[in-house]
């Protein structure tokens, strides 16, 4: 493909805007509960195929997570007991003020402690 420039153009406008939008999917998606990070990751990963900067930053960003991931098995149980309900109450809480600012669904039980 590098050899017909035009095809290659092509095929690179293509890969920078599918992975854009999936990182622009992940950066939006990243304070709700589920995979944010991960589409961003996932965005970063398709635009690394034809991208050095993008390289660049995956790397940087995979260094950077495996540091934290070892630093924290480094660490006493009730820190890793600590972070973990941190991240819950944090997941959480941004449910509830997402659900308050949306809308809470018509199929969530009454029961369910939310704001109606």
């Amino acid at each position: 493909m590098a050899a017909r420039r035009t095809v290659d153009s092509t095929y690179r406008v293509c890969v920078g805007v599918v992975g854009g939008l999936v990182v622009a999917v992940g950066l939006v998606t990243i304070p709700l509960p589920g995979p944010g990070w991960l589409t961003v990751i996932a965005g970063l990963f398709v635009l690394a195929t034809e991208f050095f900067w993008a390289e660049r930053l995956l790397e940087f960003t995979k260094r950077h997570v495996r540091a934290w991931t070892d630093w924290l098995g480094r660490q006493a149980a009730w820190v890793r007991l600590a972070v973990a309900l941190v991240t819950a109450a944090f997941v959480y809480g941004v449910l509830l003020v997402t659900l308050h600012v949306t809308g809470v669904p018509t199929w969530v039980p009454g029961w369910v402690p939310l704001w109606r």
